[in-house]
């Protein structure tokens, strides 16, 4: 195959108009066979603790990043040391339902094959493990595929874990919705062996097609939700495609399908941004499958295979034009989209502690700081959630705020399971609603992008932002406050009333105008600030939001209405002016 791609395009059609020479991971998907790669070849390679280059991108597709510990990265160079490479592995649990059987076979793994020990939470929904050695990888996959677990397609350029709304106050819409969740996820998956030839030694079976993803797989990542107003907890606008369930008389009727959603961009380059999701209008249930590939394959066949940082979904809408996209997507799904349902979401956070369920069922929710299950000192966290395992009949939600829900207890089983909780440090009544709406990426110490510090700096910057909120007598108000480490979205910093997003070692780009509903995309406020000048920041705009605001209005609608910050409408053009 050449890595030239010489392709015309009118304008506003179909595919890219552009010649030159492809991202050099085109290459390395369509030399894969199937995302075979030479992995196999690497596993037995005891020289070194990674992987090569080109298999360097293809453990992705099968949900692992090789990473090393950056904090020894310098003492091993003086040492003439190559990293000490392992991989970071994210678990494909679509809706994020686990089973307490599962949950305590990661948890032995976590402690008996990771460098950390720990269990990460994240916004994806799922579980991840760090500093697995490439001695354990293959137990790793064989451990998870005993308990009916895999990691296939939660990284690379495919369709990754789907995210269902974990509040499961409405029961019955809610089992419908997570079903419609897996399905979604098993139609979109890969349909190579690769997975189960490399990890579980299982049969070799030639690939002649991927019916969806095709041989190429997608030019980038691909993000899908299905959402059950009036909860955002997903946050759809960072994802490409969502389905928003809509239900009459407590049965699900369909969904509304919403496209083009994504939060990651390039410092200093004007062509990437953060974008909100298009609403492309209703569908009844037995279409939901057709427009999940529809959407997917046109944004196979019309995204930029030549420039990786425009090749998601949302800058393929931006150039070929919504409607084109929709049409399109309506020709090869053989269904035209309905008028949109109405809907309406009020917040996006967890609710924390009990809450009874309409089939009579009671739903604990723990605020995990971090995600990071972690036994620390005098607090047993990552114990405890075992110890609730041992006993649990139910089982249990990751949620896409890196929180942690027991789900389904009985009556009668509340009272030992809130024991359990409160002894390990799993409840704490102390927790501010401040510290709860606060959310960070894992950044250093393990992930390779991170420029700045996130999980590790935002328990302290809470600490001072409760501070500044009793200072000025708001101490029962929060802001939703988000850290990442680097501009690639994943603590979705920019759907957050207040936006950190690291640019070097202890500066952030600060932006503003979130808002609690999700659904709009803050500003640039603060370029590369260190972390007293975000203090001071904050300070000051939390007093006169103190003084000046109207009744109930959130920080966010504040900075916008004052003129703090412009409000971005269209992502491309009011997020960059």
């Amino acid at each position: 195959m050449s890595n030239t791609d010489s392709k015309t395009q009118a304008l506003g059609q179909g595919p890219i108009i552009v010649e030159g020479t492809k991202a050099v991971n085109e290459r390395i998907k369509g030399e894969s066979n199937y995302l075979r790669g030479t992995i196999s070849d690497d596993l037995t390679d005891r020289m070194t603790g990674g992987f090569s280059a080109d298999n360097f991108q293809l453990i992705r597709f099968h949900g692992m990043y090789q990473q090393d510990d950056r904090d020894f990265r310098a003492e091993r160079q003086k040492q003439k040391l190559e990293p000490l490479h392992n991989v970071m592995l994210r678990a494909r649990m679509p809706g994020g339902i686990i089973t307490p059987t599962q949950w305590l076979a990661i948890d032995k793994f976590a402690q008996e094959h990771t460098s950390y020990g720990s269990i990460r939470l994240t916004t994806r929904q799922t579980f991840q493990f760090h500093g697995v050695l490439k001695p354990h990888i293959k137990l790793m996959h064989q451990t998870l595929n005993s308990i009916g677990i895999d990691s296939i397609a939660t990284a690379g350029d495919v369709n990754r874990n789907v995210l269902c709304t974990s509040n499961p106050v409405e029961s019955s819409v809610h089992q419908e919705a997570y079903q419609w969740a897996t399905k979604i996820s098993e139609h979109l998956l890969p349909k190579t062996n690769a997975y189960a030839e490399i990890w579980l030694d299982g049969e070799k079976v030639e690939t002649t097609e991927e019916p969806i993803l095709g041989s190429q797989y997608l030019p980038r990542k691909f993000k899908t939700t299905v959402v059950i107003p009036p909860q955002n907890d997903v946050d759809v606008h960072a994802n490409d495609l969502n389905f928003v369930a809509i239900s009459e008389n407590g049965k699900l009727v369909g969904f509304n399908v919403l496209v083009g959603g994504g939060l990651a961009m390039t410092h200093g380059d004007l062509s990437t941004y953060p974008r909100r999701a298009d609403d492309f209008g209703f569908v009844p249930l037995d279409k939901t499958l057709e427009v999940a590939a529809a959407v997917v394959t046109t944004q196979r066949d019309w995204g930029n295979r030549v420039n990786r940082k425009n090749a998601k979904t949302k800058y393929t809408l931006d150039r070929v034009g919504i409607d084109t996209f929709k049409a399109e997507v309506e020709k090869r799904a053989g269904h035209v989209f309905e008028a949109s349902r109405p809907y309406e979401f009020t917040d996006r956070g967890d609710r924390f502690g009990w809450v009874e369920g309409i089939d009579g069922k009671h739903h604990l929710t723990l605020f995990i700081e971090n995600g990071r299950l972690l036994d620390y000192p005098n607090k047993a966290l990552k114990s405890g959630v075992a110890k609730i395992a041992e006993i649990h009949a139910g089982d249990f939600r990751m949620t896409a705020n890196q929180n942690l829900i027991v789900a389904g207890v009985a009556q009668q089983d509340k009272a030992q399971i809130e024991q359990i909780a409160r002894s390990h440090g799993l409840i704490d009544d102390g927790v501010s609603s401040q510290r709860k709406d606060s959310m960070a990426c894992v950044a250093f110490p393990t992930c390779p992008l991170a420029m700045a510090e996130a999980e590790r700096y935002l328990p302290g910057l809470v600490d001072d932002v409760e501070g500044i909120l009793a200072k000025h007598e708001v101490s029962d108000e929060s802001i939703i406050l988000r850290v990442t480490g680097c501009p690639n979205g994943c603590g979705r910093a920019m759907l957050a009333e207040i936006g950190l997003v690291g640019k070097g070692p202890g500066k952030y780009n600060m932006y503003l105008g979130g808002n609690t509903e999700g659904t709009r995309i803050p500003k640039l406020y603060k370029d590369g600030i260190d972390e007293a000048t975000i203090l001071s920041e904050i300070d000051t705009l939390v007093g006169r939001w103190a003084t000046e605001r109207q009744a109930d209005e959130c920080f966010g609608d504040f900075a916008i209405r004052v003129g703090v910050v412009a409000e971005v409408i269209i992502s491309a053009r009011d997020f960059h002016v």
